[in-house]
């Protein structure tokens, strides 16, 4: 683990909090919820939905991050949580796994969108929900604030996930704290 990393990953833990409870908030998250929340960082939003009584599993292809996450974590003891190494278009975890999968400000980074909404798809029980929550930036936007979804981006994301065979897709704003998600959702279809 390189030096950068760790001061990345440290500089990741502040501020996280009010973007952790406005997805949680958005998922209507109960007890009876498997969490898998992908590019977990710092796992805010990990702990956020163990809190919230939901089991969860934060996946992160950084080793920095996923150390920080587990040593945070560490101090608080959240019951129902666990860490994987992994990323968006190779997810670790059994078919029909989850009953919610978020990104939170990660979908940006991933390599292969496509095939990343893919392996969600896989991952995903009938019914379940995606939650793809990115910071609202206006077009033309750079460094950080390059980092997120303009709306109209936010529409095509609508038009990948349908593609993928998501069914009630539908686009959010959400104030979290100072700044605003655009949180685009949809939903694995019920069997049968």
């Amino acid at each position: 683990m390189r030096a950068s990393e760790v001061i990345t990953a440290l500089a990741m833990t502040a501020g996280r909090g009010p973007a952790a409870r406005v997805i949680a908030d958005a998922a209507a998250l109960t007890g009876d919820d498997q969490v898998a929340d992908i590019g977990c960082g710092p796992g805010a939003a990990v702990r956020e939905a163990a809190r919230r009584g939901a089991s969860a599993t934060g996946i992160d292809p950084s080793p920095a991050m996923l150390w920080l996450a587990r040593r945070i974590s560490s101090l608080r003891h959240p019951a129902g949580v666990t860490w994987a190494e992994g990323r968006a278009e190779a997810i670790p975890l059994p078919d029909g796994y989850a009953t919610v999968v978020w990104a939170l400000s990660s979908f940006h980074h991933w390599r292969d969108q496509a095939a990343g909404l893919a392996e969600i798809h896989r991952v995903l029980g009938p019914g379940g929900q995606l939650l793809l929550a990115e910071w609202l930036f206006s077009a033309g936007g750079r460094g950080h604030a390059g980092h997120g979804l303009t709306c109209a981006q936010a529409d095509q994301l609508g038009g990948q996930l349908t593609s993928t065979g998501f069914a009630n897709v539908r686009t959010e704003i959400r104030k979290a704290g100072r700044r605003t998600l655009v949180t685009v959702c949809g939903q694995r279809p019920a069997a049968g």
